[in-house]
């Protein structure tokens, strides 16, 4: 059965949701309103807080204070929440002893697919993905490409309304990422909420209605590509990349400047 759609049309509703380990402040007061269908990228530099902010948004990571919810659902109740997300993570969970066919029919009982309807959708997307030939091997055997390719017909065999994608086209090569690409888009047009985080920033600038940019986990920057390509000052050059440089680089900078003269005692009379 279909989830309910949430009455105030948002996919994914973060509230000060925030994540400390232990002295480390991972994800700090983070406010997100994602509507239904939107594709929402998410960038930042390494140790930002982006994985950890999908794990909380997927069960995976409970906040340390904040709420959130994807689809109406509390993401502290694990039960409900599966059955609207599928999550890719950047290294996709495979059993190396099973080949790519029993892996995808495994996931397909845990998510209670029909027989039939399960091996339709495997074999629609093992063909798409050029996997057909090799549906049958052991996933041990399979190349970095290969693993991904099979870990994202996971993530989306029980057609979840909300997509958590991370670094979904790293590993691939042009043609297998186009696919990729294009199935985004053929969701999002459908409906299908993708939250979706990489550090490609072509992919991102193509896809994505909206960017959120994360910096030591504060939301630095936010709004439509085009928009935020104009908050860099590069004349007609400008580009994703400049925006992303810029807004993370004077978040480091002021930070730094803050600490620096906190730090320091007032010598002057």
């Amino acid at each position: 059965m279909a989830p309910e759609r949430p009455p105030d049309g948002l996919a994914i509703e973060t509230t000060d949701l925030t994540k400390r380990f232990g002295d480390v402040l991972a994800v700090d007061g983070l406010d997100l309103s994602i509507d239904q269908g939107e594709v929402y990228g998410f960038l930042g530099p390494n140790g930002s807080g982006k994985t950890t902010t999908m794990r909380m948004l997927t069960t995976l990571t409970r906040p340390t204070s904040g709420s959130a919810h994807v689809m109406g659902v509390d993401v502290t109740d694990r039960r409900e929440l599966i059955s609207v997300v599928g999550y890719l993570p950047e290294e996709p969970p495979l059993f190396d002893e099973l080949t790519a066919r029993e892996q995808l029919r495994h996931v397909a009982a845990l998510h209670d697919l029909p027989r039939d309807e399960a091996r339709d959708r495997i074999d629609r997307y093992l063909e798409r993905f050029s996997l057909a030939g090799e549906a049958d091997r052991r996933l041990e055997g399979f190349s970095t490409g290969m693993r991904k390719k099979v870990g994202l017909i996971a993530t989306v065999l029980h057609e979840p309304p909300v997509l958590f994608l991370d670094e979904p086209t790293s590993g691939l090569d042009p043609r297998a990422a186009r696919t990729v690409k294009d199935l985004i888009a053929e969701l999002s047009d459908g409906e299908t909420t993708v939250f979706l985080s990489t550090h490609i920033l072509p992919v991102v600038d193509e896809l994505a209605d909206r960017v959120g940019v994360l910096h030591r986990g504060d939301l630095v920057a936010e709004g439509p590509p085009d928009r935020l390509k104009q908050r860099a000052e590069r004349g007609e050059a400008g580009s994703l990349e400049d925006v992303f440089l810029e807004v993370t680089t004077d978040h480091a900078e002021e930070t730094t400047a803050t600490e620096a003269s906190a730090a320091t005692p007032d010598t002057q009379s």
